[in-house]
């Protein structure tokens, strides 16, 4: 179930933004931000599941 943990994540190559119009350098960021919450709501996700089960097995 969690073997995927350990696997090293690659990110996306990086594009060159010099060549970008600025409406599409400002779509970058609105997407990039929504990709930071989605992230965080993992996170939050993730840590909630951990606290969850050491409640549970905690003595």
């Amino acid at each position: 179930m969690f073997d995927d943990e350990n696997v090293k994540r690659t990110l996306p190559e990086r594009p060159v933004l010099d060549t970008w119009s600025i409406a599409e350098l400002e779509e970058r960021i609105i997407e990039l931000q929504a990709e930071i919450e989605r992230t965080r709501a993992t996170i939050r996700q993730k840590s909630g599941a951990a606290s969850a089960a050491d409640a549970v097995f905690k003595r």
